[in-house]
């Protein structure tokens, strides 16, 4: 007999349904989100015939938690069900479109035995690709952090602070050391009007500037004393405050993203598919780790290199004015930066661009047929395990012979 399992999650309880392959429920409960409440659920699925070789399918509507990571450290799988589907699935059940706890774990339970091929299970991943996930994951998140507490603090200098723009117009610009620093000692226009060069170099040197001192102290005095608007003397100081406050978010956020970056790298030189990611043009330690984080190394998760691409939004759409808003948008902002990348890496990808163009695609749909064509090679190789080649990812089809004349 066939049995599949539903599970309505909350924070502190959840509501567990099996039903059988006709639909008839078999057995309900409501377990803690604890270690018993785990027991628990794993001897009522016991007891209805779960075993290591035949396990019972778990649906429940997320991907993450403790419940999620032990139920598929069991080796049970476990689909995660978007609560968006779940409630069309509803009104199957309950015209009224009344709600419970256990008529929606009722439905997901259903939804396996009626439409499981409809939907993918949680991917196998081993222990390590899953930290690496973790870590990769949390560090773009921290950059996408910085990126908007760089832009709060600039917004706010551009109310009352002019020069401050000028002075960190760099590669780095406010996320700079030397940037945090001074903003943090001197927040306002007339405390940085009144910075000595003995201090300047001073606050460059805590920064960790080893070079260029002296050029970049004078740039930095001269910038500070020339004339700008100003506010009112308490308003001047009040937003100073306010810049102390953003300064610190800011330099948490870099802080942060630079400490990730480090670990995920760490993880991910450890991962058997490292050599092989890193082995195409265009991906480093970190946007490697970021690609491993989002594909995994569960090889039955996609079914081929299309499947692969339309996950990432690198398969094309059927019509122009369509942009395709289901996807994987982590692995779909690494795709970008590694398409990039390999322009200047790649003599075969740089080729390919170009080809795209001259046919007529803007630089976006052409680099993004590039991340298509990258990424089916990838998928690929990490199938057959072996690395980058370029001669064979950009082959360049022979000329027909011509026949001399007689």
């Amino acid at each position: 007999m066939y049995v599949y399992c539903g599970i309505d999650w909350a924070s502190d309880h959840h509501d567990v349904a099996l039903v059988d392959q006709d639909g008839a429920l078999l057995a309900k409960a409501r377990i803690r989100d604890d270690s018993p409440g785990l027991q628990q659920l794993i001897d009522l699925l016991a007891a209805y015939g779960d075993t290591g070789e035949d396990p019972i399918p778990v649906a429940i509507e997320t991907s993450r938690g403790l419940l999620v990571a032990c139920l598929r450290a069991t080796g049970r799988p476990v689909y995660a069900i978007n609560p968006m589907a779940a409630a069309r699935y509803r009104d199957r059940h309950a015209v009224s479109r009344r709600k419970s706890d256990h008529l929606d774990a009722m439905v997901l339970a259903n939804i396996l035995r009626t439409d499981a091929a409809a939907h993918r299970q949680l991917p196998r991943d081993s222990e390590l690709a899953q930290a690496v996930a973790v870590l990769a994951r949390a560090q773009q998140d921290a950059v996408w952090d910085r990126t908007e507490a760089g832009n709060k603090l600039r917004s706010h200098l551009h109310e009352y602070f002019p020069a401050a723009l000028e002075a960190f117009s760099t590669r780095d610009g406010l996320c700079a050391p030397a940037a945090l620093v001074i903003l943090a000692s001197a927040p306002t226009p007339g405390q940085a009007a009144k910075l000595t060069r003995t201090q300047l170099r001073a606050f460059l040197k805590k920064a960790g500037r080893q070079r260029g001192i002296d050029a970049e102290t004078e740039r930095l005095h001269e910038v500070f004393r020339q004339p700008h608007m100003r506010q009112l003397p308490l308003v001047e100081d009040a937003m100073g405050r306010q810049t102390v406050t953003l300064v610190r978010k800011l330099e948490i956020a870099c802080t942060s993203a630079d400490d990730l970056a480090q670990a995920a790298m760490e993880s991910f030189e450890q991962h058997p598919d490292a050599r092989i990611i890193t082995s195409f043009p265009g991906l480093g330690s970190l946007t490697g780790a970021r690609v491993l984080a989002e594909i995994g190394d569960d090889r039955s998760r996609f079914i081929g290199a299309k499947g692969l691409n339309a996950f990432a939004e690198a398969a094309p759409v059927t019509r122009a004015s369509m942009a395709r808003r289901v996807k994987n948008q982590r692995l779909a902002a690494v795709g970008y930066v590694w398409a990039f990348a390999a322009l200047t890496a790649s003599p075969g990808a740089r080729a390919h661009y170009d080809r795209r163009r001259e046919a007529g695609d803007r630089h976006t749909a052409a680099q993004r047929n590039l991340f298509n064509r990258m990424l089916g090679c990838l998928h690929h190789c990490l199938i057959v395990r072996t690395g980058y080649d370029e001669a064979i990812a950009f082959l360049t089809p022979k000329a027909p012979d011509v026949a001399e004349p007689t």
